[in-house]
């Protein structure tokens, strides 16, 4: 009985890796598959999305489609005046701030970490944020959404880069202060190369997050600013893509290749990144 459990267990030991896997590859693969199929569809095949072939492909149709009747270049920059400078703010202040929590152990700074960091599990009060950018003159502004974007997602680079800058030798900033290096020196020369893996990880979150986001764009600059999803939200609703599922899976395609750009160029450093800062 025992020798039996015990070889049970060697073969669930064996197959547990292959069942992830398989596992992770038909979460992940079976939603882009049901994307991609749908978006090379003509109109009538896709009605009622399914994960079949077409019958003939009219993926590049319909993106040239999707492209000059859905705005999708002026919505593309206005997701870029967005994105690009949230993403650099975050980044830099993130990083900044958890290099001064990394570095000096006060209970004061346990403390202003643990409150850094909450932000990750409470989400923010979207109606008193509107009303406070309003009050500012900042509401329906890039400029509002931006602040809004770098007060959200400030935790989660947070998070990252503290646990980072813990693994780098103090001993790298002491020998550059000794060389008459001041702490703002000492950061931009010394410190931020070395967060690279780290903040290619953070990199690639925000811009996710971000680049997706329809919630809070809706309600602080719903209308005045065109993003990728807020087009598609209000070109969809309007009518213009009723029941044309083929034109939303296409617009959706359109939509993610930037991010898989990103993805694919800098991989190495976001598993770098995870691997190495953020789980220690």
């Amino acid at each position: 009985m025992r020798s039996a459990n015990v070889s049970d267990a060697r073969l669930w030991t064996r197959l547990q890796p292959v069942v992830t896997a398989v596992l992770v590859a038909a979460s992940i693969g079976i939603p882009l598959w049901l994307v991609l199929v749908t978006a090379a569809k003509s109109r009538g095949e896709a009605l009622t999305p399914d994960l079949s072939l077409p019958s003939e492909w009219h993926l590049l149709e319909n993106l040239a489609q999707v492209w000059a009747d859905g705005e999708v270049p002026r919505a593309a920059l206005g997701s870029l005046l967005v994105v690009a400078p949230s993403v650099a703010g975050v980044l830099l202040f993130g990083s900044m701030a958890a290099w001064i929590l990394a570095r000096r152990g006060t209970r004061l700074n346990a403390v202003l970490y643990a409150l850094a960091i909450s932000g990750i599990v409470l989400p923010p009060a979207v109606v008193t944020v509107v009303l406070l950018l309003r009050q500012l003159g900042l509401a329906g502004t890039a400029v509002g959404m931006i602040g809004v974007y770098m007060g959200i997602y400030l935790s989660t680079v947070i998070f990252f880069v503290t646990g980072f800058v813990r693994t780098i030798p103090a001993s790298l900033e002491e020998a550059a202060q000794m060389d008459g290096a001041g702490p703002f020196k000492v950061f931009w020369l010394v410190v931020l190369p070395l967060l690279r893996p780290v903040l290619a990880t953070a990199t690639i979150l925000v811009c996710l997050y971000v680049w997706n986001d329809v919630f809070y764009a809706f309600f602080v600059i719903g209308g005045r600013l065109d993003t990728l999803p807020l087009n598609l939200f209000q070109v969809a609703s309007a009518g213009l893509y009723l029941d044309n599922w083929h034109l939303i899976f296409a617009y959706v395609v359109l939509m993610s290749l930037p991010l898989v750009v990103v993805f694919a160029v800098a991989q190495r450093k976001i598993i770098s990144g995870i691997t190495s800062g953020a789980v220690k």
